[in-house]
């Protein structure tokens, strides 16, 4: 049993800044005076209301978001949203686009196939997820409601370094894995969404940022929690929203705040994956199988050279105090996750780990 907080480099549920628990921990009985934790208030309630207001702002802040936006507390975390998207945005044409660069991607896209018809307008299967298609690569579909790329793949550690364009049709980003990490702009985008659980907060909700003019037409059975227009009309609660979460994502705004804000989270984030990407680089006992221009900053997945190795990577890390550091099972080898809450020192601490191990086993 470790006395003391370790790595813990999971891809999600993730790390929370210690700064944000300690808080969160000091106010646990008696929120702000109110002799209640906010996890026992009534959602109802005039506290529990600021909260909540106070943390839409914050992220409207944080994420600069424009005033035509509506921003949403969905249940459901991001597999929800895979649903609702497609019940609320297909429209009375019943298509869209789907860009598939990973595992999630193929989820949103083989859900959306259940209340439409959906255009693979392009698949990175071919490399095993390994690279991000180019603007020109993309077949779009003529009238389709929406084109939708997943920004960051979690398991296969790529990223899109570029916002693609739609011909028109608004652009939605499930931003799960990358959200609050680096300066974003909100404008490109008819819609994006994440799920809290990797840079926002617990697991347990996702956050929905939707331009106000994109036709929302949900189908008839849609149910209201995933009714976008029934969600903007009653703020988010047609029923008790997960209260406690949607606090802890406040007081992780507050944090990336005193930081300096998204600008300052992106540098951060750029230097601490490139010590991890640098060493990688530097030798030939691991492999880095993402291709470099598609190299995702959150997710950065490696391998050695058999699986017996990996496993024993896997193993003798995690004993010295790095979680989770065992790869997906649809990629295996490795992977470390270093969100924004992952201290530079960790990354630090394992390339240390990564250089011993390779020593001790040549």
């Amino acid at each position: 049993m470790f006395k003391e907080r370790i790595y813990n480099f999971s891809a999600g549920p993730s790390m929370l800044p210690v700064s944000v628990l300690e808080r969160a921990a000091g106010e646990i009985l008696n929120y702000n005076g109110s002799g209640m934790s906010v996890m026992e208030m009534s959602h109802r309630s005039k506290v529990y209301d600021e909260i909540f207001q106070s943390v839409k702002e914050k992220l409207r802040k944080v994420m600069n978001i424009p005033s035509n936006y509506h921003v949403l507390f969905m249940q459901g975390g991001a597999t929800g949203v895979f649903a609702s998207l497609a019940m609320n945005l297909m429209g009375e044409n019943g298509k869209a686009d789907y860009a598939v660069t990973g595992n999630f991607s193929k989820n949103a896209a083989s859900e959306a196939k259940k209340y439409g018809t959906v255009n693979i307008a392009y698949d990175t299967a071919d490399k095993n997820h390994t690279y991000i298609p180019v603007q020109s690569d993309l077949k779009l579909t003529s009238g389709a409601s929406y084109f939708h790329y997943c920004a960051n793949n979690t398991i296969f550690g790529t990223a899109w370094k570029y916002v693609p364009t739609a011909n028109g049709a608004p652009v939605v980003s499930d931003m799960s894995s990358c959200i609050l990490s680096e300066p974003v702009d909100v404008s490109k985008f008819g819609m994006i969404y994440a799920g809290a659980q990797k840079n926002m907060a617990p697991a347990g909700f996702a956050v929905i940022i939707i331009r106000d003019d994109i036709a929302i037409k949900p189908l008839p059975f849609t149910p209201k929690v995933l009714d976008y227009n029934m969600m903007i009309k009653e703020d988010s609660m047609p029923n008790t929203p997960p209260t406690y979460n949607i606090y802890i994502l406040g007081l992780v705004l507050d944090w990336i705040q005193e930081l300096g804000g998204l600008n300052e989270m992106g540098k951060i984030n750029s230097a601490k994956a490139k010590i991890l990407y640098d060493f990688l680089d530097s030798n030939n006992f691991y492999v880095a199988p993402a291709q470099k221009e598609a190299r995702s900053m959150m997710n950065i997945t490696f391998k050695t050279a058999s699986e017996e190795l990996d496993a024993k990577f896997a193993k003798e890390s995690a004993a010295a105090g790095f979680a989770n550091l065992k790869g997906h099972r649809l990629v295996g080898g490795m992977r470390a996750s270093v969100y924004n809450a992952m201290p530079a020192e960790g990354v630090k601490k394992l390339v240390e780990f990564m250089d011993k191990f390779e020593k001790e086993n040549k």
